[in-house]
C-alpha cells in the first residue's frame, strides 16, 4: 500500500513540469501581425506644489555654525506650523557642514571656517497662498528657497482616463492599418503599458529680500500621460 501511494506521488510531481510548460505556451498568430504604440493625454490643475526651504550659516567654529543654523531653522518650522502646514508635509531632506578654506599662493590651505546648511521639503496644498508663506520663511531666516514641483496630489484617475484614451487611439490606429491593407482586426493579442506620469523639472527660484518680495505661484495646467504598446491580429 505504502508502495503504490509513494509512486503516485512521484508520478504526480513527474507530470508538474510538463503542465506548467504547457501553461507559458503563448498562441501563435495565424495571420498578419500589427504592431501599434499610443499615447493618452488628459490636463489638469496641479493641486500640490512642493518646495525646498534651508538655511545657511557660516561661523569660525563648526558649532557655532551648527548652532546657528539649528536656531533659524527652529524659527522657519514654526513659521510653517503657523501658516497651517501639517506635520506630514514637512520632511528634513539635507543636513550638512564643510570646512571654508583659504588658499594663499605657495602657502598650505588655511582652514578659515566652516559652513552648515538645513534643508526641508514643503508641500504645499493650496498653492495660490504658498507665495505668501515663502516670503514669511525669508523674514524668520530662510536663505535658500529652490522650486516649485507642482504635481497632482492624486493623479489615478486622470491616469485611468489617459489609459482609455490611449487604447481607443490603439484600436482605431489598428483599424485604419487594416483598412489600408485590405484586411480586418481578428483581435487584439497583447496589451503592455509602458511610460506613465511625469512631473515637469522644478523652476528654480531664489529670493533673498523678503520685505520687498511678493511671490505668486501660478498652477496652470499639467499633463498626465500614459503610452499602452499593443499587438493585433490581422486577417
Amino acid at each position: 500500500m505504502k508502495n503504490a501511494v509513494l509512486a503516485a506521488l512521484m508520478l504526480a510531481v513527474a507530470v508538474l513540469p510538463s503542465t506548467a510548460m504547457a501553461q507559458q505556451i503563448t498562441q501563435t498568430i495565424a495571420g498578419t501581425r500589427l504592431d501599434i504604440s499610443a499615447t493618452g493625454e488628459v490636463t489638469r490643475v496641479p493641486d500640490v506644489a512642493i518646495i525646498s526651504a534651508g538655511v545657511v550659516s557660516r561661523s569660525a567654529s563648526a558649532s557655532g555654525a551648527l548652532q546657528d543654523t539649528a536656531n533659524r531653522m527652529s524659527q522657519v518650522l514654526a513659521a510653517l506650523k503657523r501658516a497651517g502646514v501639517a506635520d506630514r508635509d514637512i520632511q528634513t531632506s539635507n543636513v550638512s557642514l564643510n570646512p571654508e578654506y583659504r588658499y594663499p599662493e605657495n602657502q598650505s590651505p588655511q582652514l578659515v571656517g566652516y559652513t552648515a546648511s538645513n534643508n526641508v521639503t514643503v508641500r504645499f496644498r493650496d498653492i495660490r497662498s504658498s507665495g505668501k508663506i515663502l516670503d514669511a520663511l525669508v523674514t524668520v531666516g530662510a536663505n535658500q528657497i529652490n522650486g516649485p514641483t507642482l504635481t497632482v496630489d492624486k493623479p489615478e484617475s486622470a491616469l485611468d482616463e489617459a489609459r482609455a484614451k490611449a487604447v481607443a487611439i490603439g484600436r482605431a490606429r489598428a483599424e485604419l492599418y487594416a483598412h489600408s491593407l485590405g484586411l480586418r482586426v481578428v483581435r487584439i493579442v497583447s496589451v503592455n503599458e509602458s511610460g506613465g506620469y511625469a512631473v515637469p523639472p522644478p523652476v528654480p527660484m531664489m529670493m533673498a529680500q523678503a520685505r520687498k518680495a511678493d511671490t505668486s505661484i501660478e498652477a496652470g495646467e499639467q499633463k498626465l500621460q500614459v503610452n499602452v504598446a499593443m499587438t493585433f491580429e490581422l486577417q
